[in-house]
């Protein structure tokens, strides 16, 4: 049995996989964030659990919001103050007497999709998260990239371009961003940056699903905003492309639900392109919110990943 957890600041979840990666059962928790020992106790607990429920030791990956740092198994948590800087994977793996993989859960959320059946023949697939941050990962010839310090696919500390910037205008505040970099893109393209923006032209704080709402209905703010930020996307993922040259992209949070980007999007981005390059196939997440868990569950396939 294959069990992924799925970590987030509010909620955990564990689900368990058969060999042939079909889910049996999962659970839900909120997530412990009084210490570090009642979070490391939560997640024994949930492992013992699905021991007994299913009379075996399952092979265990881990998603967890942050950057993994191998050398001294520690987790730099960006949402879960009491696990930041702890070391979380040797300490668990001695309490439940296993080995385990963790990785970060934007990388996972890619795995996942690189991994679905209408997707698996691509080599090449980015997994780009537009929700409450901007968050993705990098799949490369079938394998997660994580680079040297864990910081691979960190796509959203990507800072403003230039062609970004002429779009935006050159006197567009540069937000300072929770990394502690200033005028990264996860500011003005994620969920929350949709809204920022919106209130930065039109001096109205509305949210993103209002603001879609009245672009559906005509209204000539919601209509310019909307084609501005789609420009600003296909720019944005422009420059991703020109490191990584994808086959796919793989859009997955909130604003992933906007269907527009998929018809406008490829349209806008080969003005940014190299002559040589082809636009990729761009989709929507296929496996929504239960991504996370299902990718956590491929990290203990390591480099003999299975696909549908």
């Amino acid at each position: 049995m294959l069990y992924g957890f799925d970590i987030g600041g509010t909620k955990i979840e564990l689900a368990v996989f058969d060999d042939e990666l079909k889910q049996v059962w999962s659970k839900r928790v909120d997530t412990p964030t009084d210490s570090y020992q009642s979070f490391l106790a939560c997640l024994v607990s949930l492992v013992n659990e699905a021991d007994d429920r299913f009379a075996v030791k399952g092979q265990i990956g881990i998603g967890i919001p942050g950057i993994i740092n191998e050398k001294d198994k520690t987790v730099y948590t960006t949402n879960i103050d009491a696990v930041k800087n702890m070391p979380l994977i040797n300490d668990l793996e001695q309490a439940i007497h296993r080995p385990i993989s963790v990785n970060n859960d934007a990388n996972c959320f890619a795995l996942s999709e690189a991994y679905y059946k209408a997707f698996k023949h691509y080599k090449n697939v980015l997994g780009v998260i537009l929700g409450t941050g901007l968050g993705g990962g990098l799949v490369i010839n079938h394998q997660l990239v994580n680079g040297a310090d864990g910081c691979g696919g960190e796509i959203g500390h990507v800072g403003l371009s230039i062609n970004m910037l002429k779009i935006l205008g050159y006197d567009i505040p540069l937000v300072k961003c929770g990394c502690g970099l200033e005028g990264c893109c996860e500011r003005y393209l994620s969920g929350t940056g949709f809204e920022w923006l919106y209130h930065h032209f039109y001096h109205k704080q509305l949210s993103a699903k209002t603001i879609l709402e009245h672009y559906y209905n005509g209204d000539n703010d919601a209509l310019a905003h909307v084609d501005r930020y789609l420009e600003l996307l296909a720019a944005y993922l422009a420059n991703i492309m020109m490191v990584t040259n994808p086959e796919i992209i793989v859009i997955g949070g909130g604003l992933s639900n906007f269907d527009l980007i998929y018809h406008e999007v490829p349209k806008r981005l080969p003005k940014y392109l190299l002559p040589r390059m082809t636009v990729p196939r761009i989709e929507k997440a296929k496996y929504g919110d239960a991504g996370g868990a299902r990718g956590a569950a491929l990290l203990c396939y390591g480099r003999e990943l299975k696909c549908e």
